[in-house]
């Protein structure tokens, strides 16, 4: 899954492709670079931000997504906690709505992911973007988030979301210290036993920087991204999403053909 952010303060590529031809060649690039989905997102969730109107975050994704369609037939995800925005989306051409909320932002979210019949991502964040950071505490992480996104499944079910059109996302990075990260990423096998695909976001998050300094910037973090999205596909997940397509897509190719190597004769 390709990053696509077109707004202007997102925390790797804010302000990169604002505009709507640059978006349109980045997309194109992901798809040419290996993503199999493009993740379209309109409204910064990074630490702190600042929200958008549902209006102005639907004139920034919305026409996007209707000229890629016209251009591609790639898998298109609406990175969206706005049911509007989402309904908007789906009309347009997009297939999956990934919500950081799990559908929490709105009381009608879980009965419009439903009338869509799109899949849908439920992602677990502590809080929302603009506290989730500050002093993010739990008591056992691990089963606190898992049982966070059973609870989800529960309410997206009794609304008539199909059980197979839901996915999971530990939600690395949203409301997490650098332990709980790596605590989330150590317990990948057990989110992916839940029966349901997982979405892994590792791509340039700042739980890297503090494991390597080098990597203050967020896009000097590309090691530590392969590393865990790596992490991730050993442990079954379904998708990886990343800001660096062409390196992941490589890493994971050489990652499949060395697991699949036979065994050596002795």
């Amino acid at each position: 899954m390709g990053v696509v952010n077109v707004t202007p303060d997102s925390f790797s590529d804010g302000g990169q492709f604002i505009d709507p031809d640059a978006a349109l060649d980045q997309a194109l690039k992901l798809v040419a670079d290996g993503a199999d989905i493009l993740d379209i997102g309109g409204e910064s969730t990074r630490p702190g931000a600042t929200p958008v109107s549902e209006a102005e975050e639907m004139a920034r994704v919305v026409p996007l997504i209707a000229a890629l369609r016209a251009r591609s037939a790639v898998t298109i995800s609406i990175d969206t906690m706005k049911p509007a925005v989402a309904r908007a989306a789906v009309a347009a051409g997009a297939g999956i709505w990934n919500d950081v909320t799990a559908l929490r932002h709105a009381p009608e979210a879980p009965d419009v992911a439903a009338e869509l019949g799109c899949e849908v991502v439920l992602m677990h964040m502590l809080g929302d973007p603009g506290t989730m950071q500050a002093a993010p505490t739990y008591g056992d992480v691990v089963g606190e988030v898992e049982a966070f996104l059973l609870a989800r499944v529960e309410v997206a079910l009794a609304a008539g979301v199909s059980r197979d059109r839901l996915w999971l996302d530990p939600g690395i990075g949203f409301g997490k210290t650098l332990a709980h990260n790596l605590a989330l990423l150590a317990a990948l096998p057990r989110f992916v036993a839940l029966g349901f695909p997982v979405l892994l976001g590792a791509s340039r998050k700042r739980f890297i920087a503090a494991l390597d300094c080098r990597g203050e910037a967020a896009d000097a973090r590309l090691g530590g991204s392969l590393a865990a999205h790596l992490a991730g596909a050993a442990a079954g997940v379904a998708a990886v999403r990343v800001h660096d397509v062409f390196e992941t897509a490589q890493a994971l190719v050489v990652q499949e053909a060395i697991q699949a190597a036979p065994e050596p004769r002795t």
